[in-house]
């Protein structure tokens, strides 16, 4: 960067080719050697873009003016979906097939730049395909004036919303948006696959079935609202097809499923092991440990460990197939270490983070194991996330 042209400062604007997709939501763009994470554009647009923040490493910027525009480029369906508005939307300006691309385009970098793997891979779209009225878990917070909205991006401001076309339409956001509440706690919604509809607020149910039921690919399940369960949909159906596809698991195997939460994956592995198999389900959180030990009370292959992941599995001497389905941050080093002594014939990775995938990825094929399969699910749309799933097999 050329030292004498002045540092960009919150509240310039500033003509720029926007370039390519990162990790995070945003594009990159230059001015004067200057980085800048731009939010609202697509690669190839000239734009103007306002700062909004700078930092001794990063400048970030949203487009206020698009000069020539990208062909994906589409109107926001969201009135909320604008610089200075909501940020629960990542994408909601640009064409729903190229988001995929996009974010194909996010996990192959990811895994080249983190875990050193040159690898390709389809981002498959999921029904509903225009990419609303597909989440069943929202959280909301509540202004100063005692209304619910969602984050402005980077921001503790809450945007009021008077409605979200991400929400399932049974949720009935609107409603809830026209009473008026008192106190700071957020508003926490869950529906279920059978139309249950769940609110609570500061972990506490205050209306609707506490415990929901869950039907997925003909298995039922009884969660609490509490409980974590994929927030599209049809990401439960999707991913446990996937995943038990990947597993390939024989009568009499032994199977974890790590992070198990209120056991979506384990229904359908247990099932599929049979009397003589055994499925040893992993899982921290309370709520969901809780589900887990009801659902799986009369089912004897099943065992649940609560505790970390990486405590409970030292206690599993041996497995054929291991699955995991970890938050954000992945597994880390220590899970892995521990998944490499076990050794299974086939380890199938569902993350909903391409740069902690790819840095697990790095640690397993560095223990011996090969990428065999790798495919991705558009389980976020009109957001920059992405759901993968992976099959490792051990060389």
């Amino acid at each position: 960067m050329n030292t004498s042209t002045p540092k960009l400062a919150v509240g310039d604007r500033v003509t720029v080719d926007i370039g390519n997709v990162a990790h995070g939501g945003h594009f990159i763009a230059r001015h004067n050697g200057q980085v800048i994470f731009v939010r609202h554009g697509i690669t190839g647009e000239k734009a103007v873009v306002e700062i909004t923040a700078t930092s001794s490493k990063v400048v970030r910027g949203d487009v206020v003016e698009v000069i020539e525009a990208s062909p994906a480029r589409v109107e926001s369906p969201c009135q909320y979906a604008h610089p200075k508005g909501c940020g629960g939307c990542d994408f909601q300006h640009i064409d729903i097939t190229f988001q995929r691309e996009l974010k194909r385009k996010v996990v192959i970098e990811q895994f080249s730049r983190i875990g050193g793997l040159e690898i390709d891979l389809d981002v498959k779209g999921v029904e509903p395909l225009d990419g609303l009225h597909w989440r069943t878990r929202m959280d909301f917070a509540i202004s100063k004036s005692g209304h619910p909205g969602l984050y402005a991006n980077r921001s503790n401001e809450v945007v009021e919303i008077t409605d979200c076309l991400l929400a399932v339409e049974n949720m009935n956001v609107s409603e809830i948006a026209s009473r008026k509440w008192n106190g700071p706690d957020r508003l926490e919604l869950a529906v279920s696959s059978e139309g249950q509809v769940n609110l609570s607020r500061a972990g506490r149910s205050i209306s609707g079935a506490t415990q929901l039921k869950e039907v997925v690919n003909g298995l039922n399940y009884k969660v609490s609202a509490q409980s974590f369960w994929q927030g599209h949909r049809n990401a439960p159906s999707v991913l446990v097809k996937e995943a038990m596809t990947l597993m390939a698991l024989q009568d009499g195997d032994i199977a974890c499923d790590l992070y198990g939460g209120a056991g979506l994956f384990a229904a359908s592995m247990s099932k599929r092991v049979g009397t003589l198999g055994k499925v040893h389900l992993i899982e921290l959180d309370a709520h969901a440990t809780k589900d887990a030990k009801s659902g799986f009370a009369e089912t004897k292959n099943v065992e649940v460990h609560v505790g970390k992941v990486e405590n409970e599995l030292r206690k599993v001497s041996r497995a054929d197939v291991l699955l995991l389905d970890p938050p954000r941050t992945g597994a880390g080093k220590e899970v892995v270490d521990e998944m490499l002594r076990i050794a299974p014939r086939t380890i199938v990775y569902v993350s909903c983070d391409p740069s902690s995938l790819a840095r697990d990825a790095k640690y397993i094929t560095e223990g011996g194991y090969e990428i065999s399969y790798l495919v991705g699910y558009d389980l976020f749309p009109m957001t920059a996330h992405v759901e993968c799933v992976v099959q490792f097999t051990r060389l």
